[in-house]
């Protein structure tokens, strides 16, 4: 399958020491496996910015949330931890990433040569240069329209059936040929059997299963 890059602007940075002093919030940093969708049991690094305004009720990350409750943390030092982990993929997640300009990041850990993947609801502007997209829509904050056309892979989270309309009129703006996964809500036992009674009468969906949370890991 080939790789979806979002285009990326020409940086107005004198150099590349500019760049690497830019600063984010930042939650955590942790190498691990990607547990979901399709890089499901790859090596990653994943680079979780704080700030979120989406509001999803059942969020896990909810200490993500305000931006001002952690560090700030330079473009170079990421880049270093990244260089020592020594990943496959690099994930930059949240939180909403897109709440920040992604474009400093994005350059300065262009300079691994490891893909980049981001993790967004799509409900603020997009920046940086990513090798993949997951977008992960919500109903509290609906997707701007300009980023259906760079998913690289859709992720519904499914509480109740009602959720199931929104899932399909998401999948309705994106390519045909773009895997689709419907992920249960974590705390919601019954949604994994909505979820698995639905893709069996609805077969252009797949099940999307958070399996780092099964083997206990981040």
């Amino acid at each position: 399958m080939a790789l979806r890059t979002v285009p990326r602007p020409l940086l107005d940075f004198a150099d590349s020491l500019e760049i690497a002093s830019f600063t984010y919030p930042v939650v955590e940093t942790f190498h691990s496996i990607q547990g979901e969708g399709f890089w499901f049991g790859t090596a990653a690094f994943f680079i979780r910015l704080a700030g979120c305004d989406v509001g999803c009720p059942w969020c896990d990350t909810k200490i993500s949330w305000n931006p001002k409750r952690h560090p700030q943390v330079s473009v170079g030092q990421l880049r270093d931890q990244v260089q020592v982990a020594q990943p496959k993929i690099i994930v930059i997640t949240g939180g909403e990433p897109l709440m920040h300009d992604l474009y400093p990041l994005t350059t300065g850990l262009k300079e691994t040569g490891l893909p980049l993947h981001l993790e967004t609801s799509g409900a603020h502007p997009l920046s940086g240069h990513f090798d993949w997209l997951t977008l992960s829509p919500k109903p509290f904050k609906a997707p701007l329209p300009e980023i259906y056309d760079h998913v690289s892979e859709l992720k519904v989270v499914i509480d109740q059936a009602t959720d199931f309309q929104w899932a399909e009129t998401q999948a309705q703006k994106i390519a045909a040929e773009i895997p689709q996964y419907l992920q249960p809500q974590w705390e919601n036992p019954a949604s994994q059997s909505l979820i698995f009674d639905y893709i069996l009468a609805h077969p252009e969906w797949r099940l999307g299963l958070q399996t780092h949370k099964f083997l206990g890991v981040r």
